[in-house]
């Protein structure tokens, strides 16, 4: 199956840990060398259309994407302690 990336940007992100809804794609990291996804980037909370609150974008990790359906995207997410990223579902 092929997408866009531009299609994922529509999808909404979902936590399969706790069902929490994370948001919408607001980016996507490219691995260049290799032509793969590396992660997506989801607004961190309290952002509203980029304007206010000044929380850091939440990365996953490709590896951590669980399924791509038509409306949303599953992920498995333990936490955000990655200081550098506050990349979701570090290693347990």
């Amino acid at each position: 199956m092929l997408i866009k990336a531009s299609d994922l940007r529509l999808r909404e992100v979902v936590n399969t840990h706790d069902g929490r809804r994370l948001g919408v794609i607001s980016d996507v990291e490219f691995d260049l060398e290799n032509g793969r996804i590396k992660s997506i980037r989801v607004p961190g909370t309290g952002r509203f259309l980029w304007f206010f609150g000044r929380d850091d974008d939440v990365v996953i990790p490709w590896n951590k994407i669980k399924k791509i359906g038509v409306d949303v995207i599953l992920v498995e997410a333990n936490s955000y302690s990655d200081p550098e990223h506050k990349e979701l579902a570090e290693k347990r």
